[in-house]
């Protein structure tokens, strides 16, 4: 069986306790702050990892087996009063691949603007049509554009109604006195990760997610070749993204992802065979050449 692949249905804006379309992994750690007991930590992991896992997100049914696999790490790095945190957040989002019980990665980014109130043994409230507190629309945020991503991964285009909620989030946080959610306060934050992923010029990367996974790994453990064919070509497809947006947040968060994934795919082809993916991943992702160089000498 391969989840979500039918259909990515439109969003319900409802609560339920049932639906669980996540299996999120939350961890809140402060090792900067010894003088705040360890019973706040856990209490704000536990509000997280509630609103995350028991909510209902979407209109759609998830089986135990379908619920999507991410992982939230919150580090507390300044506390200014009782219930006032400031800190950053890694949010990681792995797929399943078809026909093995590997996850692949297809997001890990670290968000630098978190900052945010919480009160010890409370829960943290959300609904997409407004702003109610800057940790809960983070984390409304992440929910939607997880969910966008993963239906891009499984149908073409399939994560539009996701992104569109995620928007939405962030134009009624545009009066929050918090930062990450203008575009004048920088090019990598939660405005232009959405707004990017949106615009008409980056239809071929939400094309890449698509391609790359149900074309490439998906039909790997069956046809290795054809499968590896179709990543190479999914990535090359990315040029006109980096020619349009270069150095692009979207794309840089793809790659933390990726790289290591790619590498050893095509760390066992022959040089000349892989030499063209080389260049475009040079072009597009500087960053990690080291990496590639590695891949091209097959160590």
């Amino acid at each position: 069986m391969i989840p979500r692949a039918l259909t990515i249905a439109a969003v319900a804006l409802t609560l339920s306790a049932h639906a669980q379309e996540f299996n999120c992994s939350v961890s809140v750690i402060a090792p900067q702050i010894q003088s705040t007991p360890q019973r706040i930590w856990t209490s704000m992991e536990t509000a997280i990892r509630e609103l995350m896992n028991a909510r209902r997100w979407t209109d759609l049914n998830y089986s135990v087996q379908e619920r999507i696999e991410c992982n939230l790490l919150l580090t507390i790095t300044e506390q200014s009063s009782a219930d006032r945190f400031k800190g950053t957040l890694q949010v990681t989002y792995s797929r399943p691949v078809h026909g093995t019980d590997y996850m692949s990665p297809v997001i890990d980014l670290v968000d630098n603007d978190v900052e945010f109130n919480f009160l010890e043994n409370t829960q943290i409230e959300f609904t997409p049509e407004r702003f109610q507190n800057n940790l809960s629309s983070i984390l409304g945020f992440y929910a939607y554009f997880i969910l966008g991503v993963d239906g891009d991964t499984f149908s073409e285009l399939g994560g539009t109604d996701f992104y569109n909620v995620a928007q939405q989030i962030v134009a009624n946080a545009q009066n929050a006195s918090e930062k990450g959610w203008k575009a004048f306060e920088g090019t990598k934050n939660r405005y232009w990760l959405i707004d990017n992923q949106i615009q008409a010029v980056f239809r071929p990367f939400r094309e890449c997610l698509y391609n790359y996974h149900r074309y490439g790994l998906d039909v790997m453990s069956t046809n290795l070749e054809d499968g590896r064919k179709a990543i190479g070509d999914a990535i090359e497809k990315l040029r006109s993204v980096h020619q349009a947006k270069p150095s692009s947040y979207n794309l840089q968060v793809f790659f933390n992802a990726k790289s290591d994934e790619i590498v050893d795919l095509f760390k066992p082809v022959p040089a000349q065979e892989k030499s063209r993916l080389f260049t475009t991943l040079q072009i597009i992702d500087p960053g990690n050449i080291s990496k590639y160089q590695n891949m091209m000498r097959g160590s």
